[in-house]
């Protein structure tokens, strides 16, 4: 099973303030022990919401476009792990040793399960799967 371990923004982070170098390389000694482990499939950071847009679509509607930065800080995201596990257990056993100084930084981490083919079946056609499948495997290479 895949998971998105998702790293919410706080303040700090929509600032564009960088943590302290020590927490960098905690976190690539915790990157390389995923790696090590086979479960780290991607790990990304993301720019503060100052530098995205946001996309609306509306149901017989026009779309609509909004520079950020956006208010909700607690709503955004500033990064994420994709991590293949053999359960959310397992995952949150990862998330656990996420390494955070606990003193520049306060936040909150969210696990989800990437939904497989057969999470949905009932709304896709067999060869619906078929093809996405295949999509997938084409984008990986």
């Amino acid at each position: 099973m895949r998971f998105m371990v998702i790293i919410k923004a706080n303040e700090q982070s929509e600032r564009g303030e960088l943590p302290p170098p020590e927490l960098f390389e905690a976190m690539h000694k915790f990157n390389e022990e995923l790696v090590n482990a086979g479960v780290l499939l991607a790990a990304e950071g993301l720019l503060p919401s100052a530098k995205g847009k946001r996309v609306h679509f509306k149901l017989n509607g026009p779309m609509t476009i909004t520079d950020g930065p956006f208010a909700e800080t607690k709503e955004l995201i500033a990064g994420f792990w994709l991590l293949q596990c053999k359960s959310i257990d397992e995952c949150l056993e990862w998330v656990k040793r996420i390494p955070s100084d606990g003193v520049t930084t306060d936040g909150d981490v969210e696990i989800r399960q990437v939904a497989g083919p057969e999470d949905l079946a009932e709304a896709m056609s067999p060869e619906l799967i078929e093809a996405e499948a295949q999509l997938k495997a084409r984008a990986e290479g």
